[in-house]
């Protein structure tokens, strides 16, 4: 049995979850997020949870158990929440801010770069180096701040780039002249 999968997922109050035609809508009260499910695993919905089950002990359904219980959690959590990631910009003269639905990056190239925000997500920028991408969907959270990220990675020798808030950069001792 799957660790995972086994478990419950809390239905919180004002949270409604439907189960129709194999899509799986979660809707609460920042949204509604709907997600394709397969027919290895159905859905028990009770008052006050929801139980995952799989169909049969075929090594598909024991893969797709604990995925889809998992992505049932973070639909509910997404839309009583929400999911923000943080980056810090770190570096002389690089800022990021927003414009309408473009984040303005400077990032020590002789260009600036302009990041169009996806629709779904919204980025808020705090001072000049500090970005925070949230949303209610934690997979287009994620994929948009490791987009930003990529546009000019972190360094080892003085750490200047994008990185996670939470991210620790392993340092580098640079050449040693005589």
């Amino acid at each position: 049995m799957s660790r995972i999968g086994k478990m419950p997922v809390a239905l919180p109050a004002g949270v409604k979850v439907t189960v129709k035609d194999g899509i799986l809508s979660v809707e609460g009260p920042k949204g509604k997020l709907t997600q394709e499910v397969r027919k290895e695993v159905s859905f028990d919905v009770q008052k006050e949870q929801i139980v995952v089950t799989r169909k049969d002990e075929s090594k598909a359904s024991r893969s797709f158990h604990g995925l889809y219980r998992q992505l049932l959690n973070n639909m509910i959590v997404g839309v009583t929440k929400g999911y923000t990631k943080n980056l810090i910009v770190n570096g002389v003269g690089y800022r990021a801010e927003v414009k309408g639905n473009l984040l303005v990056l400077n990032l020590g190239y002789s260009n600036i770069i302009e990041f169009v925000i996806p629709e779904g997500i919204t980025i808020t920028v705090e001072g000049q180096n500090k970005i925070a991408v949230s949303a209610i969907d934690k997979q287009l959270v994620g994929q948009t701040a490791a987009e930003i990220r990529s546009l000019r990675k972190p360094e080892p020798y003085k750490g200047k780039g994008v990185r996670y808030e939470d991210e620790v950069i392993r340092r580098k001792v640079g050449k040693s002249g005589k």
